[in-house]
């Protein structure tokens, strides 16, 4: 129940809860071109979650599919069906309460605290399915997916659904790393 706030002057404010919105870390694929030994997924987890914990975000979840990771994760049975399968099987781990999702990816080690509070923040104020950073007009991570977007995430993952687009120039793209950088 929303409880209104007298203010001074005698406006009225109406208290909102904040909408819980958790994070997605997707961390199920294969390694294959990077190598698996450890895979990509556990080398640059930690900088992944390092970033989420400097955001807004209420919860994370990270997700599993190929390898085992160091860290608690939601196995995705369906992950080598692509990154929609892991999505869904992260989504699917989520309370009620939880209304919107940030998807990152686990090999995005440059990822922006900024940018999640950036994408968060303009689906607070504008609403809608999808929200997606872009950085020089390429859209990256992280995508922001209400509730109302869960059920229709295909295979091929979120990137396929359309979003409204929130620049994130100022910031440094997340990073996609494919393969291993020799020492």
């Amino acid at each position: 129940m929303v409880e209104p706030i007298v203010g001074s002057v005698g406006h009225v404010w109406y208290l909102v809860p904040d909408m819980s919105v958790a994070a997605i870390v997707l961390a199920a694929g294969a390694s294959s071109r990077y190598g698996t030994d450890p895979p990509k997924q556990d080398v640059h987890l930690a900088a992944v979650l390092a970033a989420l914990e400097a955001s807004v975000v209420d919860a994370v979840v990270v997700v599993s599919g190929a390898h085992e990771l160091s860290v608690a994760s939601i196995y995705a049975p369906d992950w080598e069906h692509g990154p929609g399968a892991s999505l869904r099987a992260g989504l699917a781990a989520f309370p009620d309460n939880v209304e919107a999702a940030v998807v990152v990816l686990a090999d995005g080690p440059d990822l922006d605290p900024r940018a999640v509070d950036r994408v968060i923040e303009d689906w607070r104020a504008n609403g809608g399915d999808v929200v997606a950073a872009t950085y020089a007009g390429v859209r990256l991570h992280p995508v922001l997916l209400a509730r109302t977007a869960w059920a229709s995430v295909p295979d091929e993952g979120a990137k396929s659904l359309p979003a409204r687009l929130v620049p994130c120039d100022d910031l440094r793209p997340p990073g996609d790393v494919d393969v291993r950088e020799d020492p």
